[in-house]
C-alpha cells in the first residue's frame, strides 16, 4: 500500500496550526485576566474566606551614629483605574456605568489639570489622552502613571475631582508596595546594604544582611470574616515590627571622605578607591567608603573593597616587620643598614629600592628605612636575622595580630594569607620580599586595625558597624567594644614604633599625610598589583598606592586607611593616598574642634558670624543676643536675604506675592523648604549647605502644586 505523504503532511501542519492556535488563544485569556479583569477577579478573590494570611510588619529603620536616617521602609504607590462597574445585575449595572461615565467626562479637564500639577513631568492633554484610552479600552486594571509614587503625592490625587468620590464610585486604586529607601542615596551603600525588591527573600548583603532577624520584626496572621454583609480582615496574631539598628556610621564623616577620595580618583583615572576612618578606642568605623570605576567612567560603591580585597599590601606591612625584629631585640632605631647603591640580590634576586637608579641610600639607620621606604633595608634586616628560623618571624606577625581574621560584623571578609616555612610554595625569596609587604594577602580593613592597635596602646579592637538595636526607644541589644588581643607588642616596642611613624610623616615620604594644625604618624604603601598566574605585567602594570596612620599622634582618636588601585606609573603612595589623608583627617578634626569664644576672637575686633537668608526676625533675634549690630527692619516672620560687612549684617526682607517665585538662594534647606511649601509649592532638595540654584527663577508665575528643584552646596 503507497503511503500518501502529502496526505500526511497536510494532516500534520493543520494539527500544528490548530496546537499554536490554542496556545495563542492561551496566552491572550491569560493576558486578559491578568491586566484588564484583574481588579474583577480580585474582589471575586475577597468574597471568599481566606484563613491562615500572613501580615507582613515593617521593618526597621538604620540610623547612623548621630541620628540620622540611612535606611528606611517608605510606602509607595502604583496608581491604576477600574473604568467598569462591577454588579451581577445587568439592569443596574448599565444604570450605574452610564453614571460613572457622565461624572468622569464631566471632571475630566479638571482631572487632569490636577494630575499635571501632581505630575509636572506629563502634560494635562497627555493624560486626558491616556484616559480616555483606557476608558475606550474598558480596561478594569489600567495604569495611570508609569512610575510609584510616594504617600503624600497619592493622597493628592484621591483629593482630585471624580477621585474624590471614593475607589468604589471613581475606580482609582493605589497599589500599596514597601520599599527600602535610603535618604543619603549610596553613602555608605555597601556597608549598609540592599534588600531584595521581593520582600520575602529578605536582604542581600552589609548591615541589612547582618542584622537581618532584628530588622525583618515577626510576620502577624489574618482571616477574612464576614459581618454585616460585609468580609472583614481580622486579625488573630499582631505583626511586631522590626527594631531599629543605630550604626557607628556619622554621615558628616562619610561624607568627608568619600568627597576627598572621588576627587583624587578622577585625578588618578583609577580603578578602585577605599578610605576607612576608625575611632581609636572603640573600633567603631565612623566611614568606610569603596568605590569602583563603572563602565561610564563615573565611581560607584560595588563591593565592599575594604573588607574583601585580598591583595599584597606593599610598604604598608613594613611597620609590622620592623616590629618583630624590635620585640625580638633584633635591632633598635638608630641600628644601621648598608642599603648600598639600593640594589641588593636575595637568593639570586635583585631587590631594589624607588631610588636605585639615583644611587640609593647607603648607609641608613631604621628609622631612616622607614621614613624613605627602603626595600633593601628591611628585608636585609629581616633576611639577616629570620633566614635561619622564617617559622619566628612568621610566629612574631601572629603575635602583633595581623594575621588574625576580624570576624567582622557584616559579611563579606577576607582572611589574612601570611606564608609560612612548611608550605610548599615557600621559597628562599619569600623571607625578604614578604617582609616589605609581598607574598601576602591582607584586606584593607585588617592594615588598619594594626595600626589602630598601635595608636591604641597594644589594644586591638574589632572594627564595629553597629552600636545597639532599639525598640520603642529601649535598647533591646548593644554590641559594646570587642578587644581581639590585649597588648600586641611590648610598651618599649610600641613607643619606639610611634616615634618612627611620626617621624615618617614628619620627615620621610610621607610628608604629603602630614597637617600643620596636628601631628600624624603612619605609613605609605606603593605596590605593583599581581594579576594573578598571569604575573604583574599582563594588561598593563598596575599599582595599589596606600596610607595608613593615626592622628592626632600625640593623643590618638582617629586611625584612618586610604588605599587607591590605579594604572601605570607614576605611583606613589604619600603623593597620592597621602594628600587624601590629610584633607580628611584636617575636616574631621575641624569638625570636632571647639574653642571658648572668649579665645577664639580677639576682643578688640568685631566677631561677623557667617548668617544664611532666610526667617529675618529670628535671625535678627539671635545677632541681638550675639551683640551683633543689624541694620534693617524686620516684621513677625518676615523672609529675606542677610548679607555680612565689617561693622553688622543687614536684612533685607522681600515681599512674598501670591503666585510670584520668592527667592530662597543663600538659605538653609530647612527655612528655604518651609517658605516654598507655604506658599504652596512642591520641593525636591539635592545636596547640603545652603540653597545656590533654584529650578524656578525669582520673580516667575507659578502654580500651586508645581514641584521646585533646589541645589545646595
Amino acid at each position: 500500500m503507497a503511503v500518501n505523504k502529502r496526505s500526511i503532511m497536510t494532516r500534520f501542519f493543520l494539527i500544528v496550526v490548530l496546537f499554536a492556535t490554542v496556545g495563542v488563544c492561551i496566552v491572550i485569556k491569560g493576558a486578559i485576566i491578568m491586566f484588564k479583569e484583574r481588579g474583577y477577579w480580585n474582589e471575586v478573590a475577597d468574597r471568599f474566606v481566606k484563613e491562615n494570611v500572613m501580615v507582613d510588619p515593617n521593618r526597621g529603620n538604620i540610623l547612623s551614629a548621630d541620628g540620622k536616617l540611612l535606611a528606611s521602609s517608605l510606602p509607595e504607590y502604583s496608581l491604576y483605574m477600574d473604568f467598569m462597574v462591577s454588579d451581577p445585575d445587568e439592569k443596574r449595572k448599565a444604570k450605574e456605568q452610564a453614571k460613572k461615565d457622565s461624572l468622569f467626562n464631566l471632571h475630566l479637564n479638571d482631572l487632569c489639570e490636577g494630575l499635571h500639577r501632581i505630575f509636572p513631568d506629563r502634560s494635562a492633554a497627555a493624560f486626558k489622552q491616556h484616559l480616555q484610552n483606557g476608558r475606550n479600552r474598558k480596561s478594569r486594571y489600567y495604569r495611570i502613571y508609569p512610575r510609584r509614587i510616594s504617600y503624600i503625592q497619592f493622597k493628592e490625587v484621591q483629593k482630585l475631582p471624580f477621585f474624590n468620590l471614593g475607589k468604589n464610585r471613581s475606580g482609582l486604586q493605589g497599589v500599596a508596595s514597601n520599599n527600602r529607601k535610603r535618604p543619603f542615596g549610596s553613602l555608605a551603600q555597601r556597608t549598609i546594604g540592599d534588600v531584595y525588591a521581593d520582600t520575602a527573600l529578605g536582604a542581600k548583603n552589609g548591615i541589612e544582611l547582618a542584622f537581618d532577624t532584628l530588622l525583618k520584626g515577626k510576620k502577624g496572621v489574618t482571616h477574612r470574616q464576614k459581618v454585616m454583609n460585609k468580609y472583614l480582615n481580622i486579625t488573630d496574631i499582631e505583626p511586631v515590627d522590626g527594631a531599629d539598628i543605630i550604626s557607628t556610621i556619622d554621615v558628616d564623616m562619610q561624607d568627608i571622605c568619600e568627597k576627598a577620595l572621588v576627587d583624587k580618583l578622577y585625578e588618578l583615572n583609577a580603578m578602585v578607591g577605599v578610605a576607612v576612618l576608625m575611632e581609636v578606642k572603640t573600633g567603631e568605623v565612623k566611614a568606610i567608603v569603596n568605590m569602583s570605576k563603572g563602565n561610564d567612567g563615573k565611581y560607584y560603591e560595588m563591593r565592599n573593597n575594604a573588607i574583601s580585597d585580598m591583595m599584597e599590601p606593599g610598604s604598608t606591612f613594613k611597620t609590622a616587620s620592623i616590629m618583630v625584629a624590635l620585640e625580638d631585640g633584633k635591632i633598635e632605631p638608630d641600628t644601621e643598614v648598608d642599603t648600598g647603591n639600593g640594589v641588593k640580590m636575595m637568593h639570586g634576586r635583585p631587590m631594589k629600592d624607588h631610588n636605585w637608579n639615583r644611587g640609593g641610600y647607603g648607609v641608613i639607620d631604621v628609622t631612616k628605612i622607614l621614613e624613605v621606604s627602603s626595600n633593601v633595608g628591611v628585608s636585609a634586616i629581616i633576611d639577616k636575622y629570620y633566614y635561619d628560623n622564617p617559622q619566628k618571624f612568621v610566629d612574631g606577625l601572629k603575635k602583633l595580630g595581623i594575621t588574625e581574621p576580624l570576624h567582622l560584623q557584616i559579611a563579606g571578609e577576607g582572611k589574612p594569607n601570611i606564608k609560612g616555612p612548611k608550605e610548599r610554595y615557600f621559597a628562599k625569596t619569600t623571607l625578604p620580599w614578604m617582609s616589605i609587604g609581598y607574598e601576602t594577602q591582607i584586606p584593607p580593613l585588617n592594615i588598619l586595625t594594626f595600626y589602630n592597635a598601635i595608636a591604641n596602646d597594644g589594644v586591638m579592637v574589632r572594627p564595629k558597624f553597629v552600636k545597639a538595636a532599639v525598640k520603642d526607644g529601649q535598647i533591646v541589644k548593644e554590641y559594646p567594644t570587642e578587644i581581639i588581643r590585649e597588648k600586641i607588642a611590648s610598651e618599649s616596642t610600641l613607643e619606639k614604633i610611634r616615634t618612627i611613624l611620626e617621624k615618617v610623616v614628619s620627615q620621610g615620604l610621607a610628608k604629603p599625610a602630614g597637617s600643620k594644625q596636628f601631628a600624624v604618624a603612619g605609613k605609605t604603601g606603593t605596590a605593583q598589583i599581581s594579576q594573578g598566574a598571569a604575573g604583574y605585567t599582563a594588561g598593563g602594570r598596575k599599582y595599589l598606592v596606600s596610607f595608613c596612620g593615626y592622628f592626632p599622634a600625640d593623643a590618638p582618636k582617629y586611625s584612618l586607611i586610604v588605599s587607591i588601585q590605579k594604572p601605570g606609573l607614576p605611583a606613589s603612595g604619600g603623593l597620592m593616598a597621602g594628600s587624601v589623608f590629610s584633607k580628611i583627617a584636617e575636616r574631621v578634626f575641624a569638625k570636632n574642634l571647639s574653642y571658648e569664644m572668649k579665645n577664639a576672637v580677639d576682643s578688640t575686633s568685631v566677631f561677623i558670624p557667617n548668617v544664611k537668608s532666610g526667617e529675618l526676625a529670628e535671625t535678627s533675634y539671635i545677632l541681638n543676643k550675639l551683640n551683633v549690630r543689624t541694620e534693617g527692619r524686620t516684621s513677625k516672620e518676615s523672609w529675606g536675604k542677610a548679607s555680612e560687612d565689617s561693622i553688622g549684617v543687614r536684612l533685607e526682607q522681600q515681599a512674598l506675592t501670591a503666585g510670584i517665585m520668592p527667592s530662597v538662594v543663600g538659605m538653609g534647606a530647612k527655612d528655604a523648604v518651609y517658605l516654598l511649601e507655604k506658599v504652596g509649592l512642591r520641593v525636591n532638595i539635592a545636596g547640603v549647605g545652603k540653597v545656590t540654584r533654584q529650578s524656578i527663577p525669582s520673580g516667575h508665575k507659578f502654580s500651586k502644586g508645581q514641584t521646585v528643584a533646589l541645589q545646595l552646596h
